[in-house]
């Protein structure tokens, strides 16, 4: 199997973004986007996601950074996976946290698509705004060219909430990015083509 490797980096005026980022990883993180409950959820995906993260971000608008910081990351899971040949390509997971039940479904078809229903009851979550959420879902979705369904089903604490997503986030891509060897070296695909 190839290195599912990837580095993206984007400047523009408002941001300044590198993301490194390893498929077959072993769970280890380096984040740093100037939000602290941001680098908490992103430290989940590579915890929970068994990927190896490097995320170093600065920008003066917190909107700003999460945007392009689900762009570059789902950019770089778009190239590390390449052709896409041999991946389980759709899955999902269904995460409890306490009072919390979410669930996150995903196909890495090739379509970026996204349906988000999360409702939180704050304004923010520690100090980030809460419907950044959702905006980070919907941006890395359109730009690593898959379909999420995010969905909150039960939970009254917001940061459990939040926190359930992107542990159902992490779950969820580490089975679609699995090598299923029966069909190694195949596209799982009736087009053969993601």
């Amino acid at each position: 199997m190839t290195h599912r490797k990837a580095i993206i980096t984007r400047v523009t005026k408002e941001t300044s973004i590198k993301v490194e980022l390893n498929v077959d990883g072993t769970g280890i993180f380096e984040i740093t986007t100037g939000i602290r409950f941001f680098d908490h959820m992103l430290c989940q995906v590579a915890k929970h996601g068994v990927f190896d993260i490097k995320i170093s971000a600065t920008g003066s608008d917190q909107h700003h950074i999460v945007e392009d910081v689900g762009l570059c990351l789902g950019k770089a899971f778009g190239q590390a996976l390449g052709n896409k040949t041999g991946i389980v390509r759709m899955a999902h997971a269904l995460i409890p946290m306490d009072d919390t039940l979410a669930l996150i479904a995903l196909d890495i078809g090739g379509r970026g698509f996204s349906s988000i229903d999360l409702p939180f009851s704050r304004h923010n979550i520690s100090e980030m705004q809460s419907d950044l959420v959702s905006h980070f879902l919907v941006s890395f979705a359109s730009e690593a060219k898959m379909n999420i369904h995010a969905k909150i089903l039960n939970g009254a604490d917001d940061h459990h909430k939040a926190e359930a997503i992107f542990k159902a986030l992490a779950r969820a891509l580490d089975q679609a990015t699995s090598i299923d060897q029966r069909i190694k070296g195949k596209i799982t695909s009736t087009k053969d083509i993601l």
